[in-house]
């Protein structure tokens, strides 16, 4: 058989219209690979924008209407519920100036009380720099101990017959292993310079002293809340001798005892209250990437053993849950 160089010259040019035709037919469908997974792409990403929630408030503040801001979850530094999300929140539906009146959404069974604190704070601080626009607080399924903290700042606070109000009470949760170490046979090594510096230490044996002292922060604390309470709610409270013990009532109940005003859902005090049934979203909410990133430093400073062990210790500090 003839190599291609002694081949005759028509034999030569078929063999090489060949090879061309192959590697014409392998970039076309080099080609058409890239636009079908360009087009994929476009795809999903159109899909994404339409369908995912990616953060942020949704103003859209043209004429009259009422602001809606949601406080749901639990209250704390970090989170859809952070004193910093919310008062941002507030301080955009204040400022707009087609806003008569703001709806604080609550369904949540309280958290920090210095982030409940600095939400009550912000409202009371708006509601005197624009006293033309009321606040009113609705309560959805749950607006508990700092969740109700925070709502007795509003003019007036409507309910649901159902909701679960109240909880007006300070706690400090943990647990302790001193028993299950000695049937271990583990011992606890705890270096400290002050003799308090392990103070509550879950591991070592409870201290009467210092029992006592978490009992005067907590007592402290929940003194503060009984205060800010009875300021919010002025002559409407109607104190029972349980009132401030930490139990919690129905949306009937709290409405008899002073701790809520009416019923009411955020369309209804929109459309009557406030008379603006036009609603406008002022709620800030994290986008993916602030999620990712915040899952992502929880996860690389604590891990799956970090977590676990919160979990069983508690918090070990003052909550209004």
């Amino acid at each position: 058989m003839s190599t291609p160089e002694e081949a005759p010259p028509w034999e030569r040019q078929l063999l090489e219209k060949v090879a061309f035709a192959a590697l014409h037919e392998q970039r076309a469908k080099r080609r058409w690979g890239i636009f079908f997974k360009l087009a994929g792409l476009s795809y999903l990403v159109a899909v994404l924008v339409l369908v995912v929630d990616w953060g942020g408030s949704e103003q859209l503040a043209d004429g009259r209407h009422t602001a809606v801001i949601h406080l749901h979850g639990t209250i704390e530094a970090q989170g859809e519920g952070s004193a910093q999300n919310i008062n941002d929140a507030l301080q955009a539906a204040f400022a707009d100036k087609g806003t008569a009146g703001v709806i604080l959404r609550v369904n949540s069974p309280g958290g920090s009380p210095v982030q409940a604190g600095l939400v009550h704070d912000e409202i009371r601080r708006l509601r005197t720099k624009h006293p033309q626009i009321p606040l009113y607080v609705v309560v959805e399924d749950l607006c508990a101990s700092g969740g109700y903290y925070v709502a007795v700042a509003a003019d007036k606070i409507y309910v649901d017959k159902a909701s679960i109000v109240g909880s007006i009470g300070v706690l400090m949760d943990g647990f302790g292993f001193t028993g299950t170490m000695d049937k271990l046979g583990v011992e606890r090594r705890l270096l400290t310079a002050g003799e308090n510096k392990g103070f509550l230490d879950p591991f070592s044996p409870q201290d009467a002293k210092q029992k006592e002292h978490a009992q005067v922060l907590l007592r402290e604390i929940h003194k503060q809340f009984i205060e800010i309470v009875r300021r919010g709610r002025g002559p409407r409270l109607k104190e029972t001798p349980d009132m401030f013990s930490g139990l919690m009532w129905t949306g009937s109940q709290s409405v008899r005892l002073g701790l809520a005003d009416g019923f009411g859902t955020v369309g209804s005090v929109a459309r009557d209250v406030i008379k603006a049934d036009r609603i406008v979203e002022f709620t800030i909410k994290e986008n993916i990437a602030e999620r990712f990133a915040k899952r992502l430093r929880a996860d690389s400073t604590q891990g799956v053993a970090g977590t676990l062990l919160g979990t069983l210790l508690g918090s070990g500090r003052p909550l209004f849950r």
